[in-house]
């Protein structure tokens, strides 16, 4: 293990190890969040240590807090008590038995297991004008000392608390499958043949950064002239909690000089390549979570098993080719039209090199304790603002 994360509280009492902050959604399954707590006992006076990970929905900024609201939703919770142990999950991983060998007889593991049907740590791009942390969804892991683990009543000083930010991430699938292929065809006004559309990707899944091939045919059987070619990559936002509402966004577009006569036939490639360095100015872009001020890129396209719900942010992405047709004949320009076709494009980091699932045999003994069932919803000391359909609405749309 060559580096370790350390958050110590304020009265130093407890500390946090992790072993890693990037966790892999393998779709069907979810990478173990375990970790080390370091405990002195002699400053508790008589409370308890637990540890909690929460999966927020964040849907307004740090400096709105002053007012006394807190505008984040939990969609998922599960608290655990590491002191005094329990003697749930007594099989260590090889991650915790590493973190204990550096923390010592004070150390305490804890484990996680996040279902497969939450959304990936996503964060909407702020403006250029914007402070404070961004909208989005993150993921907490959070050591407290408290008499029990969720009393509404009970106030816990941010002293006796110390926490880590990790994120649930995604990488490509080793398979890339053949790219998808649309065709369309469109009669105008005053013509008897139509203009034949075709479009196809390369690949079915790409990766950030790399360009993307769009293969482009067409049979222009009518009178009219094909006067350009515009293709356009588009980010599709859906923000699903009581309710799902999808924002587009383009990420990518670029106008082609090609001519295609009448009663003629064309074949070209063509290479755009969507870029958030390109959007940097762009408010509300989901790119993906990011940890502290660390680069990123835009978010990755989610995937997911279909058959389970899944709430907070999904991004999913398409191509649009478009054909700029002119009019012809003595109406010239107001019978021209446009002839549009659409794909869907799966935008992906790829796995890195040498990393495996950490998923082993503890996991079976976490499920057979019962330890993966969710916690109910966390409750705040301070009023949390009501997440309607109106407010998600509104949020978004000062967003975008």
């Amino acid at each position: 293990m060559s580096k370790v994360f350390k958050k110590t509280s304020g009265n130093g009492h407890i500390a946090l190890y992790l072993g890693k902050r990037d966790f892999v959604d393998n779709v069907d399954s979810v990478e173990v969040v375990d970790g080390v707590i370091k405990v002195d006992p002699s400053g508790l006076d008589g409370r308890k240590v637990y540890v909690y990970l929460a999966c927020a929905f964040r849907y307004g900024s740090d400096d709105l807090d002053v007012i006394g609201l807190s505008f984040r939703r939990d969609i998922w919770i599960q608290r655990v008590q590491v002191y005094p142990p329990t003697g749930a999950n007594a099989t260590k991983s090889p991650m915790q038995e590493s973190l204990m060998k550096k923390v010592g007889e004070q150390g305490c593991p804890f484990s996680f297991q996040l279902p497969t049907n939450l959304p990936c740590s996503v964060a909407l791009q702020p403006g250029p004008n914007d402070s404070g942390k961004a909208c989005g969804v993150d993921f907490e892991v959070k050591g407290y000392i408290a008499n029990a683990a969720d009393n509404a009543d009970e106030v816990i000083e941010k002293k006796d608390t110390c926490r880590l930010m990790i994120r649930k991430i995604q990488f490509a699938p080793a398979n890339n499958k053949p790219g998808p292929k649309a065709e369309i065809s469109k009669q105008f006004m005053m013509t008897d043949k139509p203009v034949h559309l075709e479009a196809s990707l390369e690949k079915e899944i790409y990766y950030h950064g790399d360009p993307i091939t769009v293969k482009v045919k067409i049979n222009n059987e009518t009178s009219k002239v094909v006067k350009k070619i515009k293709i356009t990559v588009e980010q599709l936002t859906s923000v699903v909690l009581y309710s799902s509402d999808t924002y587009t966004k383009p990420v990518c577009s670029e106008e082609f000089a090609e001519t295609i006569n009448a009663n003629s036939t064309f074949e070209k490639s063509f290479q755009i390549t969507p870029l958030l360095a390109n959007n940097k100015e762009k408010r509300g872009l989901s790119v993906d979570g990011r940890l502290k001020d660390e680069d990123t890129h835009l978010a990755s396209t989610t995937l997911s098993q279909g058959d389970k719900e899944m709430q907070g942010i999904i991004v999913s992405y398409k191509v649009k080719v478009n054909l700029m047709v002119s009019g012809g004949g003595l109406l010239g320009g107001l019978t021209g039209s446009d002839v549009t076709v659409e794909l869907p494009l799966t935008l992906m980091s790829p796995k890195p090199a040498g990393l495996t699932s950490d998923l082993s045999p503890w996991k079976d003994e976490m499920t057979s304790k019962g330890i993966h069932r969710s916690d109910r919803e966390h409750r705040t000391q301070r009023n949390s603002t009501p997440l309607t359909r109106s407010t998600i609405c509104h949020w978004v749309t000062t967003m975008l």
